[in-house]
């Protein structure tokens, strides 16, 4: 793919960057992928929208500059000092939900949510209850996920947890999914039902 045409950066972001780069944050999403986010979000109006995995708020100001005004998103870190980033640049938008807890107990206390979209950018609902989230999609949207293709810190053993992921994702009758061997590697799955 030619990506000499760069996408327009959000307003917060590079104040964003700044301070993780000042506080050492080294898992930000790539700025690809948060185009890519905006663009999927920007495509549910009024849409309700869950982030497994705040960090600082770089993918976070992706998802808000495609968002309406009526749009809504639940963004949830255990990272309190990378929430408060986030938190200190966006905690006066009324469509934005900042949880600090972990994520799986957030997810088992609130399976009966469902959503347009959900980008998971950490293990809660990418390694561990999978099915659990991909059943809070609504028909018709998305599940996102980056990082899949084979990045310089992955633990030893990393590489056998991506595999498994993609296959279930491919086999599950819900979902429909593409693999894009760009940016830092994504799957984009839809429920068809």
């Amino acid at each position: 793919m030619n990506d000499e045409f760069h996408p327009a950066y959000p307003a917060a972001y590079e104040d964003l960057a700044n301070k993780s780069r000042h506080i050492g944050f080294s898992m930000p999403s790539e700025p690809y992928t948060g185009s890519l986010l905006k663009t999927l979000v920007a495509s549910k109006r009024k849409g309700h929208f869950l982030e497994l995995g705040t960090g600082t708020g770089l993918s976070l100001s992706w998802m808000l500059d495609g968002m309406c005004t009526e749009g809504h998103i639940i963004t949830i870190d255990n990272h309190s000092g990378y929430l408060a980033i986030a938190e200190a640049i966006f905690g006066d938008d009324p469509r934005v939900t900042f949880q600090h807890s972990d994520g799986e107990q957030w997810l088992s206390q609130h399976r009966e949510l469902t959503f347009d979209l959900i980008f998971a950018d950490t293990w809660p609902g990418k390694y561990t209850m999978l099915e659990e989230v991909l059943s809070m999609v609504r028909p018709g949207g998305f599940y996102v996920v980056d990082d899949m293709l084979r990045q310089s810190n992955w633990p030893e053993g990393h590489d056998e947890k991506v595999l498994h992921l993609k296959k279930y994702l491919y086999s599950h009758k819900d979902f429909t999914c593409t693999a894009l061997n760009w940016s830092t590697g994504i799957i984009i799955a839809t429920r068809m039902k």
